[in-house]
């Protein structure tokens, strides 16, 4: 069939396509069979992708690929741009790129693309795709079926190992087996959580969030198997847990920021910002819990210092990881409010102060060089000294009450 002269149309194309599609799935082909057919029976290249264009399954020529790539329909990730052909078919040389919605009742779940670099698509070809689309969320629909189940029970068991309660030795061994993972190598705990809606946004609904979480974890379990394909990975109610291996000469932090930068693509297709968090490195079982901890702890902290979208590793939170460690929030601020005094406070005045404050702490209190940091003038800063002494005490002098201002300040960046 894809030997054909391709410059004729088949006045037969949607039967063809009905009686080989139908043949397809009788015998049990999957949607990379599915786009293989429907790109011989038309000529053209074609993809299913996720609703934000995480390829799926594709077949595309090279000549065809060599276009898609030099007219920046790929991005980096391997994503394809799914948001250029949302509204309007794109140009492709001198063809075109189609995209179609696949969807089962009212869920939305992939975009199927035909792309041809030579001739545009006829309106009979057009038609014939809705039949493909509809096999494709047929096929989707029963694989997610089926790995939503087995993803439940990876996650579960995930849960339990990260929680400290993996069970006895011989369960924790089948279950390892059963699933492929290798945890004897040294490992990162790696965290990822969807940001919530920024103030700009509308609140999502339920099934909003739900589908955003469900196309974040695969996109993770994409990423990750190619990199990684023996390492744990699970959708652990609103956040994606991996673990990431380490060692065999590659930069570690160079693995972890690789994979987000996978996931993360260049967002579009409407993909979520999202937080990242790294444990230290674990080398057993019993290391995880405690890399998880950190590794979620790190997701809390990293969104309040860097802001949304951040990645950060617990070992370069310096004073802050210490900070993390303490269980009560309630004893942290009690701390600051008793070194700072008014100063902890959310007033305009003690912010303004204690950005002085932090100036004069990270240049030794050296008037003159925190006076040109902050474009005072000499005298100014002089008077603030004298302020922050007033209210703080000897601070020029005393090392110790330094160093408890200093805390206390890294303190309120964990604010809430």
């Amino acid at each position: 069939m894809s030997g054909r002269d391709q410059s004729e149309v088949d006045p037969g194309i949607a039967s063809a396509l009905s009686q080989a599609l139908s043949r397809l799935v009788v015998e049990g082909g999957d949607l990379q069979r599915v786009v293989e057919e429907v790109g011989g029976l038309l000529g053209a290249g074609v993809l299913v992708t996720s609703s934000d264009g995480r390829v799926r399954a594709r077949t595309v020529t090279p000549g065809v690929d060599e276009v898609l790539q030099a007219g920046d329909w790929i991005d980096e990730s391997g994503r394809f741009r799914v948001e250029r052909a949302a509204a309007a078919p794109g140009r492709l040389a001198k063809g075109e790129v189609r995209m179609m919605r696949v969807a089962s009742d009212g869920v939305d779940l992939a975009r199927l693309v035909a792309c041809r670099s030579d001739r545009v698509f006829t309106a009979q070809e057009i038609e014939a795709l809705d039949l493909p689309a509809a096999i494709a969320a047929l096929l989707l629909t029963r694989e997610d079926a089926v790995t939503g189940v087995e993803n439940k029970y990876q996650a579960d068991f995930l849960r339990d190992l990260l929680l400290g309660r993996p069970g006895h030795e011989a369960y924790v061994e089948e279950h390892l087996t059963a699933f492929g993972w290798d945890l004897t190598r040294p490992a990162f705990v790696v965290c990822a959580e969807i940001d919530s809606e920024g103030p700009d946004e509308e609140a999502a609904s339920n099934q909003q969030h739900r589908e955003w979480q469900e196309r974040f974890a695969r996109a993770w379990r994409q990423v990750v198997r190619e990199l990684a394909p023996e390492s744990p990975l699970a959708d652990v109610s609103s956040e994606v847990v991996c673990l990431l291996p380490t060692g065999e000469g590659r930069d570690p932090h160079q693995v972890v920021r690789r994979v987000v930068s996978a996931v993360a693509g260049d967002k579009g297709g409407g993909r979520r910002s999202f937080t990242v968090g790294v444990g230290r490195e674990s080398r057993s079982l019993t290391d995880l819990p405690g890399a998880y901890a950190q590794a979620r702890r790190s997701v809390e902290i990293g969104r309040r210092l860097s802001g949304r979208g951040s990645t950060t590793f617990f070992d370069e939170l310096g004073v802050h990881r210490l900070i993390a460690l303490v269980p009560d929030p309630a004893e942290l601020q009690a701390f600051a409010t008793d070194v700072l005094g008014p100063l902890a406070s959310s007033t305009t005045e003690a912010i303004d102060l204690r950005a002085t404050l932090q100036v004069l702490l990270d240049t030794n209190f050296n008037v003159a060089e925190a006076a040109r940091s902050q474009f005072f003038h000499y005298n100014t800063m002089r008077y603030r000294v004298g302020k922050l002494e007033r209210l703080l005490g000897p601070l020029s002098s005393d090392p110790h009450l330094r160093l408890d201002a200093a805390l206390a300040l890294r303190v309120l960046d964990l604010k809430p």
